[in-house]
């Protein structure tokens, strides 16, 4: 079991339960010193990526309603929508993971980390959704981070610069208002999920900013230079405030990318 090729074949599993479950074992395996790495190999990409159920409905992102936290239906709205985000994000990990050769070992170990923890989220997520009535799949969803991941598919500079430390640090500004919300719900064991996700998330997007960083290093690139011009030949959503400057300092952004942002301030 070499740890790229068993990657793809864990991004191809359709069942959310099974991904997450395997995926911890995986890292288990990796961590334990007896999983061989090809770091060099060029694997081909199967059809049918990523592996998913058939529910969700993938709708575009205009059309999921919004979510108010103030009803029972409305609160397990807004949680299978951040579930949604987490399997995604289990996915994109283990994508990062296959998807590209030549790097460090500690590269492929760092994603296969950020998956794992992707899993406990999505996990602890599902559980408390199934605590209030529903499941993962019940309530339509959009396709916002895979999409970007395909986009980025060619591109590993592309890829650490627009998913992590762009869409995934979206959720750095998001989660706290949220917690809020849920908190005047009364949904106390929600808000203590999302204090997990919020801290586990800021190392993930470190990991983004540490990998963006080092292969622009490494190839000469201005890093600061370079994220808006791919921002804009990707077509990312641009980050709109308020911002968690905190957790973004925390998670490796400097005062200049920080200062940046607040161009995209609204009036």
């Amino acid at each position: 079991m070499e740890l790229r090729r068993r990657a793809l074949e864990l991004l191809a599993l359709p069942d959310p339960a099974g991904k997450a479950q395997q995926v911890t074992g995986l890292l288990a395996a990796a961590t334990a010193g007896g999983l061989p790495l090809d770091r060099q190999v060029a694997l081909a990409a199967p059809g049918g990526l990523p592996g998913r159920p058939a529910r969700p409905r993938l709708v575009p992102a205009h059309q999921v309603p919004r979510r108010s936290p103030f009803t029972l239906a409305g609160r397990a709205a807004l949680i299978h929508a951040i579930c949604h985000i987490e399997f995604n994000a289990i996915n994109l990990a283990l994508d990062a993971v296959w998807r590209f050769p030549g790097m460090p070992e500690r590269y492929y170990l760092d994603w296969l980390q950020v998956a794992a923890e992707e899993a406990r989220h999505f996990t602890l997520l599902r559980r408390h959704l199934q605590g209030l009535g529903h499941d993962y799949g019940d309530f339509d969803a959009h396709d916002g981070l895979w999409q970007m991941t395909e986009a980025t598919a060619g591109d590993i500079v592309a890829r650490m610069a627009l998913v992590p430390r762009t869409l995934e640090a979206r959720g750095l500004d998001a989660t706290p208002p949220i917690q809020a919300k849920l908190k005047r719900a009364g949904d106390l064991a929600a808000v203590a999920i999302l204090d997990i996700i919020l801290r586990d998330e800021i190392g993930h997007v470190a990991v983004g900013n540490r990998w963006y960083r080092w292969l622009c290093e490494r190839e000469g690139l201005d890093a600061v230079a370079l994220y808006p011009a791919l921002v804009a030949r990707h077509a990312a959503p641009r980050p709109r405030g308020p911002f968690n400057l905190a957790a973004r300092r925390a998670a490796g952004f400097d005062e200049a990318e920080l200062g940046a942002l607040a161009i995209d301030r609204p009036e």
